[in-house]
């Protein structure tokens, strides 16, 4: 603590950067428990021949947040790995990633280093329909790549390293970066996978449309379950209420011990001002007498009671019993600090 009482610059930071991050993963939190709440709300439907009437019953045809399971069908074409024969697939992407080490002047160290050099993500329309395809009705999926946990197969991956020369090796060395190759992967959501979707399902004319949710919540395409999808967004929940916990103990930890040294140095600049008053007190009762002269027999400790003993073998008069008694051990005179070796009583007549 400073002067004063204040904390210091040090602690003030800590103090507010404690908080500022408790304040923002209770954020995170909060949002991340908005959309488990959403997600677990959300209505489930049935990709069956009553998914039409289901919707025409629904204000404005539309179910907000709706959850519904089929299968990837193509509407037109489909589009084909460049990999891979007889693969089929709705979403193709293709990457090519750079693998490098770079040395790094802090820790001495070369760490691994990925970029994408190049990136490109193809679609073509596609739809929902049941397993079994008996009912006749699908949800056509919209803006697919809008949505959280699209889970696209790695169809084909395939790493070129680099061929370096005795010269690249040695300019690598000291540029501090080694190139190790180049990462080739093709992706795809192959015709055929089953996904679960959740988002808007609106009935639009004789299309029945699956798209992102206008109230904010997440648009989902997801290979996994719902129920597995769930468990997934709840254990994010909790992950991100420990760290708040966490964080949030140690910010009342800190606050704390800022509290209780401000708390002392109340305590301690009371503690002062009282025996300052008590002094200011005792100096008025000595000086109570005519003339305003002060009691040349007081005690030189408490200044309020007359003085009645005789330190020898110094031969001082200077204190009262109950202040003599007071004093540390090894007993010393409080005029020249000289050990007391006895102590006569001193009668005043």
């Amino acid at each position: 603590m400073e002067g004063g009482g204040r904390p210091s610059a040090a602690q003030a930071v800590l103090l507010a950067a404690s908080t500022a991050i408790t304040a923002l993963l209770y954020s995170i939190y909060r949002q991340k428990a908005r959309v488990a709440r959403g997600l677990e709300g959300a209505r489930k439907v049935r990709l069956d021949g009553d998914l039409r009437a289901v919707l025409l019953e629904a204000p404005g045809r539309c179910v907000p947040y709706a959850v519904i399971e089929g299968v990837v069908r193509s509407v037109k074409d489909t589009l084909s790995s460049q990999f891979v024969e007889n693969c089929k697939g709705v979403v193709q992407r293709l990457t090519l990633q750079e693998h490098k080490m770079v040395w790094n002047r802090t820790t001495h160290l070369w760490n691994d280093y990925e970029k994408i050099i190049h990136q490109r993500t193809s679609t073509t329309p596609f739809d929902l329909v049941p397993a079994e395809d008996s009912a006749g009705v699908t949800v056509r999926v919209m803006k697919p790549l809008d949505a959280a946990e699209l889970g696209l197969e790695t169809v084909y991956e395939k790493f070129h390293p680099s061929v370096q020369s005795f010269t690249d090796v040695i300019g690598h060395y000291i540029s501090g970066e080694r190139p190790k190759g180049i990462q080739e992967t093709e992706q795809m959501l192959k015709v055929g996978t089953a996904l679960t979707g959740v988002g808007e399902l609106v009935l639009d004319n004789a299309t029945i449309k699956l798209q992102p949710p206008k109230q904010g919540m997440p648009y989902y395409l997801s290979s996994l379950d719902f129920e597995s999808l769930l468990q997934k967004q709840e254990s994010s929940v909790r992950f991100w209420k420990i760290l708040t916990v966490v964080f949030g103990f140690a910010t009342c930890a800190v606050l704390f011990f800022l509290l209780r040294k401000q708390y002392r140095h109340h305590r301690e600049r009371q503690h002062l001002r009282q025996m300052q008053e008590e002094f200011r007190q005792a100096q008025e009762r000595l000086t109570g007498t005519e003339g305003g002269e002060v009691l040349k027999n007081a005690c030189v400790v408490c200044l309020s009671s007359t003085k009645s003993c005789v330190f020898l073998e110094c031969g001082h008069v200077c204190s009262c019993h109950e202040c003599y008694q007071a004093l540390p051990m090894p007993k010393k005179c409080p005029i020249c600090r000289q050990g007391i070796t006895r102590v006569v009583p001193l009668y005043n007549s």
